[in-house]
């Protein structure tokens, strides 16, 4: 039973909250080569220009501004900075993320940078990919790089977004290169060799340092609660059972079991559950619509249920599991429906609130995602952003959507209050 978003009341945050919103930069820099370049999405179209967001990122940060984040959770693209293993830094290329981030902090922006992001140079993809141990090292030497030459610049780092998406979706249900499916013993090593990659830049990093002081350092997990739709069916429990495991479980184990300190923090991102039915999942991205899956008691934005009661519960859990602090590094809605976008998010803030007051240690909310983008196998259908983008237009117009007015009141007041709503135009 879902709670009410919040009974009127203004639920205040604690201060020094960070309020954020994220991007990738295959999702909307363009101009890109890597593993998605040739890659042909759902829509027809690649991930070129994407926003152009590679010329385009000073207009990018004005709407930051006016969205009144304090905080930008940034991926910086590998397969830019080096032409090969152990290569030096390719200094124009650098130069450019270099003034981003300066003018991130001019803006009052913290930047937290990721550094993998689902994507990969070219010579680490042709060469195995995370299959290879000597991926590992690779990844190392470039984090390494780029942390020394950054240690004036950056304080946080995110060195993994979804490592269970990124080996999933390209090895068991074959959504992203290179489109292999049911490689079970393919994507248990990825895992595993991220993990390990993970441990050893955490150290570094914070050994590495920051001028703006003590580094933090973790990854980002996608947690999604799997579940059978009617219980009583063992087959969708046992899929479930499974589903969970080695989706939710084995990641954390290989990230965070016996070596959790190398870690200062853990990155959550949410967007709700999956149920199964006959093997089935219940959620948009399988072919059910919206309509059809709302008949069934299941609600969902144009991606996945929507579920904000678990998150409250996934929050409580996650940290009494790691000890951690938690930041909530990627939380949005895919729909065209501005007035379901707005409830969705004040009903997720009001279950972050309940758990930050139930003594969880969450520290930052991060809102998928600044901008409409190039949303990997699904193009650019899905509609996350905060800011629109026109990409039917040569230009790439930006607009403030609605809900980018609702989130910018809730950055400013470091609170979800009762009043600004979007208008139904039911």
């Amino acid at each position: 039973m879902s709670h009410p978003a919040h009974n009127g009341q203004m639920l205040k945050f604690p201060d020094g909250f960070l309020w954020g919103t994220a991007t990738a930069p295959t999702q909307i820099e363009g101009h890109i080569y890597n593993e998605w370049t040739d890659f042909v999405a759902l829509d027809g179209r690649t991930c070129h220009p994407a926003c152009d967001s590679y010329h385009r990122y000073e207009e990018d940060i004005e709407w930051m501004r006016k969205l009144g984040v304090n905080s930008y959770r940034v991926g910086i693209e590998w397969s830019r900075l080096q032409s090969a293993a152990y290569a030096p830094l390719d200094e124009k290329e650098m130069a450019r993320y270099v003034d981003q981030l300066d003018r991130l902090r001019a803006a009052g922006i913290e930047p937290m940078v990721v550094l993998h992001h689902f994507s990969n140079p070219s010579w680490i993809y042709s060469s195995g990919g995370w299959l290879a141990d000597s991926t590992i090292a690779a990844f190392v030497d470039y984090a390494g790089k780029l942390a020394r030459a950054l240690r004036d610049k950056v304080r946080i780092w995110n060195t993994f977004n979804e490592p269970d998406t990124y080996a999933s979706c390209g090895y068991l249900i074959g959504h992203f290169p290179p489109r292999r499916k049911g490689r079970l013993l393919a994507y248990r090593r990825i895992i595993r060799n991220m993990g390990r990659a993970h441990h050893r830049v955490c150290g570094m990093l914070r050994e590495i340092g920051s001028s703006f002081g003590a580094v933090e350092v973790g990854f980002s997990k996608n947690w999604t609660f799997y579940e059978a739709y009617q219980s009583h069916l063992p087959w969708d429990v046992l899929l479930a059972a499974f589903t969970h495991s080695h989706l939710n479980t084995l990641v954390m184990e290989n990230f965070l079991g016996g070596e959790k300190t190398t870690s200062t923090f853990l990155g959550i991102n949410y967007y709700g559950r999956i149920r199964f039915r006959n093997f089935e999942p219940l959620v948009p991205a399988y072919g059910f619509t919206c309509d059809h899956l709302a008949k069934l008691g299941v609600h969902c934005d144009d991606m996945l249920e929507r579920h904000p009661d678990g998150l409250e519960l996934a929050l409580k859990s996650l940290q009494a599991q790691c000890d951690l602090p938690i930041y909530l590094t990627e939380h949005g809605s895919a729909s065209t429906d501005e007035v379901f976008r707005e409830r969705d998010l004040k009903e997720n803030l009001s279950a972050l609130h309940r758990a930050i007051s139930g003594g969880v240690d969450v520290r930052g909310f991060y809102y998928w995602s600044l901008l409409d983008n190039f949303e990997w196998q699904f193009g650019y259908t899905k509609k996350f952003g905060l800011v629109a983008v026109d990409f039917d237009h040569e230009a790439l117009p930006r607009k403030m959507k609605p809900l980018g007015e609702i989130y910018a009141k809730v950055c400013r007041e470091n609170a979800l209050s009762s009043g600004s709503h979007i208008p139904d135009p039911s």
